[in-house]
């Protein structure tokens, strides 16, 4: 028997001896392109022997030691080199996750996880298969992490020398285990699920018979606006549904959302006594008051915050799924449920000057009266995500309901930005009436005509005086240019951008200052220069004193200014 069992054992294989595995294993972990090159001549030798039964985690170590030499190597682009390395990760995580799989498909992070993958080398090969590349950076990276799982958790493991397959397959008793449980523990959900909410569609239903049962013989104190007190069964109903809410009120919401309940069908309308909607009602939604009172009894009850939140949110995702959808009596009373409670939390200013009566007879059909501290930002995301005809009613009871109001401008925009994608006019009250046009008389238009013509000589008059005012400056300049003609210096009547050159510096002068030195010139002391006597008046005079300049109350004598021009020279 421990011979058949030991031949058993025994299976066939690539290399020839256990020398010839290290060897390929050293090489391929080596960071020598030459070696890594043989390994990989000895790894296609093997497959050669192998054919259709070599082991996935030699193929997969092969393909991307193969990558790594070609990035080496650099004959290969980085855009060349991404979809190799894209093409090695993904033929890994799908080979090495294939045993995994069992005859029902499970998440491949579940399988990776399970075999000590990280999650993000799925991811890695999630994004190569279906969205935008990997970067080369992240493609080296994986293929080094992966590199060293192989090692780690196959070439390590093969002491015998044999191709040894059971290391992929060792936890798979306890992964179908788990699996297996896990299957049952989400089965149970489904099931408790399930019965929860046939149990909140029974209460809802219970509720509803007994609010029409109430209604048999009492049709004179409706068409009166008299709505009969709850029955003992209705206090019971009611008491079941707070305690289903307590528990599960999403499950609770969603079918109060449903056709038949909150939505009404046709037949419950008629029963009513009420008109089914219109599709030009959308624009300014209202729960009919007999309806509204029907589910009252039951709203009071589940008007707790965290309820009423709640049901908003659901409301505004029903409405955008509606968005898609020509369902017109299910968008209305959508709308004007969300219109209704949005109503009941309004403070505005109107209702500050109604008498008792008329806040008691108001709050009567609320379906609740303190107000709640909604979550605005979010409501009002959620308006403007589920466009539709109710939508500028809603954004507009929303703006105006803010406890910290936005801008106007903001406000004004967001009304025009819903008119667009709802198609509707922009109502714009702040906009200042248009001016209506003048009337026109014989004698206006008369006056009108020789205004525009005294305008044209005025114009007229203008350009001609520009044009002499040019011509003068024009003869200016020759005049100029002809005094100076034969000196060093001249008139530039060249259009010459001036902020180019810094202070004292001409076109086409040099950096030497001699540039600028007069080739004949002579001195003289400031006495001798002439005077002229026309302009000099009597501070030139000889014996008469020259005017006196203060400065800080100092004063200058004449001595003292012959002093100064002594000592100046021209040139």
């Amino acid at each position: 028997m421990k011979k058949k069992s030991s031949e058993k054992k025994r299976h066939v294989v690539a290399w020839v001896n256990k020398a010839e595995w290290d060897q390929v294993l050293e090489y391929l972990y080596s960071k020598d392109p030459g070696l890594q090159r043989y390994a990989l001549q000895r790894i296609s030798a093997w497959k050669a022997r192998y054919a259709n039964s070599t082991p996935v985690a030699v193929e997969c170590t092969g393909d991307l030691v193969r990558c790594q030499v070609l990035d080496r190597s650099g004959q290969l682009d980085g855009d060349d080199l991404v979809l190799l390395y894209g093409a090695a990760l993904v033929r890994f995580v799908n080979l090495i996750t294939e045993r995994q799989q069992g005859k029902t498909a499970r998440p491949l992070r579940r399988l990776a996880g399970n075999l000590n993958i990280p999650e993000w080398v799925v991811d890695l090969r999630h994004n190569f298969t279906h969205r935008k590349l990997p970067t080369l950076k992240w493609c080296r990276k994986g293929c080094k992490v992966v590199l060293d799982w192989l090692q780690q958790e196959y070439w390590s493991r093969q002491l015998g020398g044999g191709a040894n397959e059971d290391w992929v397959c060792q936890s798979d008793g306890e992964d179908e285990d788990m699996d297996l449980k896990r299957r049952e523990d989400e089965l149970i959900a489904r099931q408790k699920e399930m019965e929860a909410y046939k149990h909140a569609r029974e209460l809802l239903i219970s509720y509803e018979t007994e609010q029409f049962q109430a209604l048999d013989g009492l049709q004179e104190d409706l068409r009166r606006n008299m709505w009969p007190a709850p029955l003992a069964d209705m206090s019971w109903i009611l008491a079941e549904v707070k305690q289903f809410a307590l528990e599960s009120a999403d499950l609770l919401i969603d079918v109060l959302v449903e056709d038949g309940f909150l939505v009404p069908t046709a037949e419950q309308l008629s029963t009513l006594g009420s008109e089914s909607s219109d599709s030009d009602c959308l624009t300014e939604p209202r729960i009919p008051q007999t309806f509204l009172r029907f589910w009252l009894p039951l709203l009071k009850v589940l008007n707790s915050p965290s309820f009423i939140h709640l049901l908003l949110e659901k409301l505004f995702v029903e409405l955008k799924q509606l968005s898609s959808e020509q369902n017109n009596n299910r968008a209305f009373y959508i709308s004007a449920w969300i219109s209704e409670v949005i109503l009941c939390n309004s403070n505005k200013f109107e209702y500050h000057f109604e008498t008792k009566m008329q806040k008691k007879a108001r709050m009567k059909d609320r379906i609740f009266v303190n107000r709640i501290h909604l979550r605005w930002q979010q409501l009002l995301s959620a308006c403007l995500d589920a466009p539709c005809s109710s939508t500028p009613c809603l954004l507009q009871l929303i703006l105006d309901d803010m406890e910290h109001p936005l801008p106007l401008e903001t406000r004004q925009r967001l009304r025009q930005l819903c008119s667009i994608y709802t198609q509707t006019a922009h109502p714009e009250p702040d906009r200042p009436p248009q001016q209506k046009q003048p009337i026109y008389t014989l004698e206006s238009l008369h006056e009108k005509l020789q205004h525009s013509r005294h305008q044209g000589r005025s114009t007229s008059d203008s350009r001609r005086s520009e044009s002499s005012q040019e011509h003068k400056l024009s003869d200016i300049l020759t005049e100029k240019a002809k005094l100076l003609r034969g000196s060093p210096w001249q008139v530039c009547m060249d259009k010459v951008l001036w902020k180019n050159f810094p202070l004292g510096k001409v076109p086409g002068q040099s950096d030497d200052p001699s540039c600028l030195m007069v080739e004949n010139h002579s001195k003289m002391t400031v006495f001798d220069q002439p005077v002229d006597l026309e302009n000099s008046s009597a501070h030139g005079m000889p014996g008469v004193s020259a005017p006196v300049r203060t400065a800080e109350g100092l004063l200058w004598s004449h001595s003292d200014v012959n002093k100064l021009k002594s000592g100046l020279q021209l040139f």
